[in-house]
C-alpha cells in the first residue's frame, strides 16, 4: 500500500516547477471530485423531492429551518 510518507519522499525528488504541476493537478483533481459529489448530491435531492419525500417552502420558511437547524447542531 502508497503510504502519504512515501508520495511525499517522491514529490521532493521532483524539481521545484514539477511539484508545483503537482500541487495544482492535486487541487484540480480535488476540485472535480467535489464537484461531481455536490452534482450527485444534487440529482438525490432532486429525485427525493419529486418522489414526495420532501415538502416544498418558501425561502423564508427554509431559511428558519436552517437557522433552527444550526441552533441545534451548535456544541
Amino acid at each position: 500500500m502508497v503510504t502519504l510518507d512515501h508520495v511525499l519522499e517522491l514529490a521532493n525528488q521532483l524539481s521545484e516547477e514539477q511539484q508545483e504541476m503537482l500541487t495544482e493537478i492535486v487541487k484540480k483533481r480535488l476540485h472535480e471530485s467535489r464537484r461531481k459529489q455536490i452534482a450527485q448530491e444534487c440529482h438525490e435531492a432532486v429525485a427525493e423531492f419529486e418522489a414526495g419525500g420532501l415538502e416544498p417552502m418558501t425561502a423564508q420558511e427554509a431559511i428558519t429551518a436552517l437557522e433552527i437547524y444550526l441552533d441545534r447542531s451548535e456544541p
